[in-house]
Order: structure tokens, then sequence, then C-alpha cells
């Protein structure tokens, strides 16, 4: 079981009654407490514990309409999210208790600072390197607007400036990370047709995309629901269009692709975690129709090359910059 489950464990006593938790891992924590409801925006976690325990969890980035009598945060790595969830939590607990659980090098005893906007919080237990905080929310905020926390940059491309919508949680908040910035750089030569940006994050890769083969079918796919939202946010503010998906990884893309974009993710909250990279280079060629190609930027230090000739073919690297290479393999 998760630590951050088994610290709320040792303190079940605190929760009766109706019990939202946010942000669940999906390791059977609704088993042992019936009347709890779940809310994940993280595909893969949803989707393993609504085939556990189906209409107990909801994906998105709106909490559930239903009423709670509590609520449990599981600390997510970015502080940006992490302020916009305790209060969106704290506006529907006036009165009530709201408990914060984490991992210490995850942030916790910073992150319990930010309790103390809604009450006086205390510490009720610590272990396995996590611990569980809970603040009575005295001081209920007002609902937060997560459209108004937006953060929105300019990205340049041969085709004319776009502007990426970045909302928070999403990878690189707010400003083009590096090794974007050099996949954005070549994108040219790709074949036309199903294109896919693959762990799309605020979607600037998948606009530029769209901008620079205006007349191929853009899909854009994230594990993130804040990343799904924002992609379709700078889809919308660019006057682009594309099919943004929420998915767990390259299994749930579409198939008969013409090429796959990625700057693929490796982090699960502050864990490392290559899983998709890998299952992406393994499965890719499964979605890609034949003389379809895989353009992807990842750090230098990464020894990828093997794993992509291994299911895809011959690897080109047609970039090397700054610690990060773009590769480019086509399936025969």
């Amino acid at each position: 079981m998760d630590p951050r489950s088994e610290v709320l464990l040792r303190q079940a006593e605190l929760f009766a009654g109706p019990l939202l938790l946010a942000g669940l891992p999906a390791d059977g924590l609704l088993g042992v407490l019936p009347e709890a409801h779940g809310w994940s925006w993280l595909w893969h976690e949803h989707s393993a514990v609504e085939a556990r325990y189906p209409g107990r969890c909801q994906f998105g980035t709106q909490a559930p309409a239903r009423a709670f009598a509590g609520a449990v945060l599981f600390l997510p790595k970015s502080r940006e999210l992490t302020d916009y969830l305790l209060a969106a939590l704290a506006a529907r607990l006036p009165g009530a208790p709201l408990w914060l659980v984490g991992e210490k090098r995850a942030g916790i005893e910073r992150a319990a600072k930010q309790l103390a906007a809604f009450g006086r919080p205390r510490k009720l237990d610590s272990a396995r390197h996590c611990q569980l905080w809970q603040v009575t929310v005295d001081n209920a905020p007002a609902a937060p607007d997560l459209d108004a926390l937006a953060r929105r940059y300019p990205v340049a491309t041969p085709q004319g400036e776009l502007q990426v919508v970045s909302l928070p949680g999403v990878f690189s908040h707010g400003r083009l990370d590096v090794g974007s910035r050099l996949l954005l750089e070549h994108l040219d030569g790709l074949p036309q047709g199903e294109l896919l940006d693959f762990g799309c994050g605020a979607g600037g890769l998948g606009a530029a995309l769209k901008r620079r083969y205006p007349h191929s079918h853009l899909h854009l796919l994230d594990v993130d629901a804040f990343a799904v939202a924002s992609s379709r946010q700078t889809l919308a503010a660019n006057d682009l269009e594309g099919q943004v998906l929420a998915g767990s990884g390259i299994s749930d893309a579409p198939h008969e692709l013409a090429a796959i974009v990625s700057n693929p993710p490796f982090h699960q909250g502050v864990h490392t975690d290559y899983q998709a990279t890998e299952q992406l280079l393994r499965e890719a060629a499964g979605h890609l129709r034949p003389g379809g190609e895989l353009r992807l930027v990842a750090n230098s230090f990464l020894k990828y090359a093997p794993l992509i000739e291994k299911h895809l073919g011959p690897c080109t690297v047609l970039a090397e910059r700054d610690g990060f290479r773009v590769y480019s393999p086509r399936r025969p």
C-alpha cells in the first residue's frame, strides 16, 4: 500500500462519514473507507480506481459536486497546484476538517504552512517518511477560478508566434522548457496525415504542429486533466483545431498515425518514472502507419537509441544541445 495511505489508516477513526479523497493512489483505500469518494486528475489513477470501485471516482480539474463532510488531499508535486486544490476543497468545507498527507521529499512540511490560510493546522502523524496534517476550515475562501490562474507565454515559430496557456500543475508551468524548444526547431519534414503530440502538457508542441501542417489532423494526449485543459485553451487561443484526449499512455492513442511528436514525461509526482516513455518506444510502431515517424526529444544521458532501434528500426539523431537529443526513427 502507498505509504501515504498507511499513514491515513493509522488515524482511520477520524475519517467517518462522506469523505473526499483528492489525488488518491489506486491502492484499495476506497475499500477500507466505504463512504469515501475519489477525485483524481491523473487518468491512470482514475481508471484503475474506477475499474475496482465503479462510480466512486471523478476525473477532472474540478472537485465533485456531491456533498462531503471532510476531504483529504494527497500532496501533489506542484506548489501552485497545491494552492489551487486546497482552496477548491476549503471553499466547500466551512467549519469542516481538511487533511493534507504527503511525503517529506515532496515538501509536506512546507505545504502544511499553506493550510494556515484556512485555520490553525496541526500535525497528526508522521511515519514512513510521510506526514499527516489537519485543519478545521474556519476561514473558507471563495471557490478559486482556475482559468484566472493560467499563465500565458509566447512561443516563436517559423509560421508565427503562438500563445501557450498553462494551468497550475502542468509541466514547465508558465515557460517553454529547454527540450521542447529544441524539438520545436526540428519539426520540418514530417509525413503529413494524422499527427499526435504525446504527453502534450500545455499544448505548445501540438499547436506548433498544427500551424506547421494545417491540413493534417492533430491529436494531443496527456495523462493529466490540467494538461488536457491547458492544451484545449492553447488551441483555442491560437484559433487552431485538434482532438485533445486523456489517456494512460500510448495504448490510448489513435492508430494509423503519420507521426508522433513527443517530449515525453519522466516523473510521477516526485518519483522518476520512465515507464510511459519506454512503453511509447516499444509500442509506437503499432500506432504509426507504414513510413510513419516518431520524433522525440529526451535527455542525452538516457540511452534510448538501442530501444528505438529494436522496436522501430534505424535511429537518426537530428540535433543535440543543452543536454537534450532529438531522435527521428521511421516505421518500415
